[in-house]
């Protein structure tokens, strides 16, 4: 099902231990997954670039698009320039659904979203995998994420967000008319996936006393809940988990941020002490005024160029467009949002002078 494979991996020292390994290189690669479809494609974009921009490791991208966005994907990557390309590989895939009705999945909430159900199906090489939505963005390496794979307990195979912090306004808590995970629900933005344990395991479910696989499981699964699901794919998940609490590692809310989390003051305690680590722009929050904190971040990044000097052209710029947003709930707290882009932009800057030290030495 892969369109392509492009990006092809130049000489690079920071990757150079790659390449005596015995490993597979995807093996050696933090594969991040996204869905794409409709008018999606710039900020799918400007998520890979903060993906790109802070990250250590080498990184698979694996793209599912419609067809008409291929051509664009692939035009708009290769312009990239070579120090960033050399970063990461990527695949573009079309969207496939291998159990029931396709045109049921692909209009099942925001079209095309369902995909993200199939990963464990589509990619049988890949063990472990993030998947985020479109409107994501990192404000610190993939790779500090990528280690909560190693907290895992022996039956814990994904990892997501609650959906709320508070149960009294939280969406599932007060209106959901399904099984759900927990107090609140789970977000499923930022989806961290063991595919591999995702693939042996046998579910329980409210179909039939034995377990299921993933894949038996979907389909008879929508049916059943079609009726009362409003969230599409998520709510599907939140009803996987309810029946299967001990397969969720259930991370804190820095790593998948909202409007939630601020527009009623703020109830994230992870982001007011270590910052927003991935910021979920989602209710197209970057793309109206609603919520100009996260409409700052958005356009920074997106305008940002990628060989100039981050504070310079990113940090700079993001400070002064902050202080037009003071008078937002979310614009009070610029530390929340600032805090951990600005750590992780000198650590980024460290490595490059110790990289930089280390060649002239070599002299």
């Amino acid at each position: 099902h892969i369109f392509k494979t492009s990006s092809t991996p130049q000489k690079n020292p920071d990757f150079s231990e790659q390449k005596h390994s015995k490993e597979p290189s995807s093996l050696q690669c933090m594969h991040l997954a996204v869905v794409a479809c409709g008018d999606r494609l710039e900020e799918t974009l400007i998520m890979l670039k903060s993906a790109v921009l802070f990250s250590n490791r080498r990184l698979c991208f694996h793209i599912f698009a419609e067809d008409s966005l291929k051509p664009e994907f692939e035009k708009k990557l290769k312009e990239w320039p070579s120090s960033y390309t050399k970063k990461f590989e990527y695949n573009i895939y079309p969207i496939t659904f291998s159990v029931g009705n396709a045109q049921e999945w692909k209009k099942l909430f925001k079209p095309c979203a369902a995909q993200r159900l199939f990963l464990p199906v589509i990619l049988k090489d890949v063990d472990s995998l993030l998947y985020v939505d479109t409107d994501v963005l990192f404000l610190r390496p993939i790779d500090d994420i990528w280690h909560i794979l190693k907290e895992f307990n022996s039956t814990q195979l994904a990892a997501m967000a609650p959906e709320h912090e508070i149960p009294k306004i939280g969406w599932y808590s007060r209106f959901a008319r399904h099984p759900y995970y927990g107090t609140t629900g789970v977000n499923s933005g930022v989806m961290l996936m063991n595919l591999t344990r995702i693939r042996n395991t046998q579910f329980k479910n409210s179909m039939i006393p034995s377990g299921l696989t993933w894949e038996e499981m979907l389909y008879p699964l929508y049916q059943k809940y079609k009726n009362y699901i409003t969230w599409g794919d998520q709510d599907l998940l939140n009803i996987i988990f309810y029946f299967n609490p001990e397969c969720l590692y259930v991370f804190p809310c820095q790593w998948n941020y909202r409007p939630d989390h601020c527009m009623y003051g703020s109830n994230c305690k992870g982001a007011e002490e270590e910052g927003v680590s991935i910021l979920h722009g989602n209710r197209g929050v970057y793309h109206d005024d609603k919520q100009p904190t996260f409409k700052a971040l958005y356009e920074v990044i997106r305008d940002f160029p990628f060989e100039d000097n981050l504070f310079q052209s990113l940090y700079y710029p993001l400070q002064s467009k902050f202080l037009d947003t003071v008078h937002t709930l979310c614009g009070r707290i610029p530390q929340v949002f600032l805090k951990q882009i600005e750590k992780t932009m000198k650590k980024v800057y460290e490595n490059r002078v110790i990289v930089y030290l280390g060649a002239n030495h070599r002299y």
